[in-house]
């Protein structure tokens, strides 16, 4: 009697270990991350962030296991041009020397209308604020590799990036393509 507990309790054990090791593990491969914002006489200035280092743990079937962490280095901000470049890495707007990365961390995901479309709920830190926000995403897998798109919207003021003003937008258009791999 005792030898079976002990045999269910290890077959138990074994199977457990078997399920979690399933879990879908991605390696980000490469990372695309720009941003669009309007700027003064409606026109609109367009840049990118590099520095990209994340984990991901991603199963469309198992959305209650799925996790996101990443961060980028506010220092590589590029918009091509030098001048505009050294003053948003300043503390005026994203204050690279004091706040080097902007982090986003998966609180929980959902399943979105159409098929291969996600909702993430994340914890958003940039600068000294941190956020709770949703975004959406697309996830498509093809084989070992699988490839997540998302744009979305921020509020650059509510994060203390600069200030209100008359020659920049409030809103930059956030857009993200993360190749991963298994």
């Amino acid at each position: 009697m005792l030898l079976t507990s002990v045999k269910k309790l290890f077959f138990g054990a074994m199977l457990l270990l078997a399920l979690t090791s399933q879990a879908q593990v991605w390696k980000p491969t490469s990372a695309s991350i720009t941003f669009k914002i309007k700027h003064a006489l409606g026109a609109t200035a367009e840049g990118s962030f590099k520095g990209f280092v994340g984990a991901v743990v991603f199963d469309p079937k198992e959305l209650s296991s799925a996790t996101i962490k990443a961060s980028i280095d506010a220092k590589t901000i590029d918009t091509d041009l030098k001048i505009r470049d050294k003053t948003l890495r300043s503390d005026e707007y994203f204050d690279v020397e004091k706040y080097p990365k902007i982090t986003m961390v998966s609180q929980k995901f959902e399943k979105a209308a159409k098929e291969n479309d996600y909702v993430g709920t994340f914890s958003l830190m940039l600068k000294k604020t941190t956020k709770i926000i949703k975004i959406p995403f697309s996830f498509v897998q093809n084989g070992t590799t699988a490839q997540m798109k998302s744009t979305f919207q921020l509020n650059r003021v509510e994060y203390e990036i600069g200030e209100k003003s008359s020659l920049l937008g409030d809103v930059a258009t956030i857009s993200i393509t993360l190749n991963v791999q298994q």
